[in-house]
């Protein structure tokens, strides 16, 4: 990939991206840009606490509530996981089941599983298996395929 920068003495700064395909690297240059990946709010037992979205480890859905866990927090989130990953950056969230939406740059390892599923290891240790039905997709997207 080409790189040009120049500095400019006046003048509106501008940035262009030019493409042939929108690869992840392309997403995620475009994402920093656009400033997309912000802070989410959620409260736990004590308070409200706003978190990074990129410090999210996964999402789960329990009884219609949304819980966001991150390294030092579990928050309960508004909305759904549907709302979630499509206000979110889906090149670095993945939705792994019908209950489930990990953070693809917070899995540390991976490993294949029966029934055509994959364990999927966080950051911190948690084991979140990726489903039969969603296996498939989740490979194509490491492979950037998606």
């Amino acid at each position: 990939m080409k790189i040009d920068i120049a500095q400019i003495k006046d003048g509106e700064e501008s940035v262009t991206v030019r493409y042939i395909s929108r690869t992840p690297v392309i997403n995620s240059i475009i994402r920093i840009l656009e400033d997309e990946n912000g802070k989410i709010w959620g409260r736990t037992d004590e308070r409200s606490v706003c978190v990074n979205i990129n410090d999210i480890l996964y999402l789960e859905s329990v009884d219609d509530k949304v819980f966001a866990y991150t390294g030092e927090h579990v928050l309960r989130i508004e909305g759904s996981l549907y709302s979630f990953i499509n206000s979110v950056n889906d090149d670095v969230f993945f939705r792994c089941s019908k209950s489930m939406i990990i953070n693809v740059n917070r899995v540390v390892s991976l490993k294949s599983l029966s029934s055509n599923r994959i364990d999927a290891t966080m950051e911190g240790g948690e084991h979140i298996v990726i489903s039969r039905r969603y296996a498939s997709e989740f490979r194509k997207f490491l492979k950037g395929d998606r």
